[in-house]
């Protein structure tokens, strides 16, 4: 690039800084649109999280049409558990581990099959299963949950052991409980009643952090400003560099060359000399004057 034309070569470092200015740009407007996601969450969580119960049939009439504004809404259900069809899902995060998920089926009265996420367990010590797997409550129960959409199907393909899932896929877990269960969305527990002796431990509540993408936006526009800084840096300094170059140049010409021959001199006529009789004469001069 050294052997290109100054202007062909600062053409080049410009239409640099340009792309790359175009790909924090596009890097940028992603962190924003990640950022309004986010803040539609937190404002439909703030929104809906603390809601009263309404029925779950004023929400969801059939199994497959879910509102995602109704997310994080509580609704109230009412039917029997079916504890033979419960399933666990694993390698959920929880309590510094890799938890399991309990979720039970639950047969609504007009017949539906909703999904209850219990809540979680542990792995057993000795075990990547849980030890022990707390029961529902038997009979006619009032469950009250909080509305989340289905997972979508891993795309690795992973499965799961028999009675276990790799993720809250609705409709895979519908093919294994069968009949009309509901795959809009399942639920989050907050409670049960009657209350059993023991149950899962409660799932925690969504966190109400922004997250970082709005100062993520941020950075990537100061980068393409710093990238044209940079480049306007190098072509000032390339400028500068040539001026010493050129300075340097002028002082070389302007100095004699130390390899040439001196050039020759004229000599100098040598002092007059006087002699001893010229000096006694003057001194008799001096005497006679006086």
């Amino acid at each position: 690039m050294q052997n290109l034309p100054r202007a062909g070569r600062w053409a080049i470092y410009v239409a640099l800084a340009v792309v790359f200015a175009i790909a924090c740009a596009f890097l940028s407007n992603w962190q924003f649109s990640r950022n309004q996601e986010r803040s539609a969450d937190l404002a439909l969580i703030e929104s809906n999280y603390d809601a009263e119960p309404v029925p779950v049939a004023s929400v969801l009439s059939g199994t497959t049409e879910f509102d995602p504004g109704t997310e994080w809404l509580p609704v109230l259900l009412q039917g029997r558990y079916l504890p033979d069809e419960q399933l666990l899902a694993r390698n959920r995060p929880h309590g510094g581990t890799s938890a399991f998920e309990v979720l039970t089926p639950l047969r609504l009265e007009d017949g539906r099959i909703f999904i209850v996420n219990r809540g979680w367990v542990p792995p057993a010590s000795d075990s990547s299963d849980p030890a022990v797997v707390p029961a529902p409550p038997s009979g006619e129960v009032s469950v009250t949950v909080r509305l989340r959409p289905g997972e979508p199907t891993p795309a690795s393909g992973r499965g799961a052991p028999e009675g276990q899932v790799p993720v809250i896929d609705l409709p895979a877990i519908a093919e294994q409980t069968g009949g009309e269960t509901i795959t809009a969305a399942y639920g989050l527990m907050i409670s049960e009643d009657p209350a059993p002796a023991e149950r899962p431990t409660p799932l925690t509540s969504p966190t109400e952090d922004p997250g970082p993408y709005l100062s993520y936006a941020i950075q990537w526009i100061l980068f393409a400003i710093m990238g044209f800084i940079f480049i306007g840096y190098v072509i000032k300094t390339e400028i500068a560099q040539r001026r010493e170059d050129r300075a340097d140049i002028a002082r070389e010409d302007a100095e004699p060359d130390a390899s040439a021959p001196p050039s020759p001199r004229t000599p100098r006529a040598p002092a007059r000399r006087r002699d001893a009789d010229s000096d006694a004469e003057d001194a008799i001069l001096d005497s006679a004057s006086r």
